[in-house]
């Protein structure tokens, strides 16, 4: 009985995507005992769509992240960055802002990157988001 036991878990490993092991790429999954937690794999998720240009979907798994109270703060973090920088691009500067002063809130020291500071969209908008914090 064992040996069948392990000749299944061991198939499930090999297939990497069973319901005891990680989750599947379309989100099915059942208990993790290996790889990412849910709130890792719907970050992940929606900075994929984000990257895509598939805003309304980032948003949405975005959104799951930042409101799921057991997500690491980490992850809330990269997940309101991510929603500040799509409604500062949809021209909701308002809630962009509202973003950043979340980022901040969970990191006062946090920095964009080189790169994303010197974004003409947000750049400007999360320098005065940190200037009014700081004041």
């Amino acid at each position: 009985m064992l040996r069948w036991l392990m000749t299944g878990m061991a198939s499930l490993l090999l297939m990497g995507c069973g319901t005891l092991v990680d989750t599947c790429d379309d989100g099915r999954g059942g208990i993790r005992l290996f790889g990412k937690s849910e709130s890792r794999f719907q970050m992940e998720k929606g900075i994929r769509y984000y990257e895509e240009g598939n805003y309304i979907s980032s948003m949405n798994a975005l959104q799951k992240v930042a409101e799921t109270p057991s997500s690491p703060q980490n992850d809330r973090l990269v997940s309101y960055k991510y929603l500040a920088f799509i409604h500062c691009i949809s021209g909701r500067e308002n809630l962009c802002k509202e973003y950043f002063g979340k980022v901040l809130a969970i990191d006062p020291e946090f920095e964009l990157s080189p790169a994303e500071a010197g974004h003409p969209l947000w750049g400007p908008v999360f320098r005065s988001v940190k200037n009014s914090k700081a004041n």
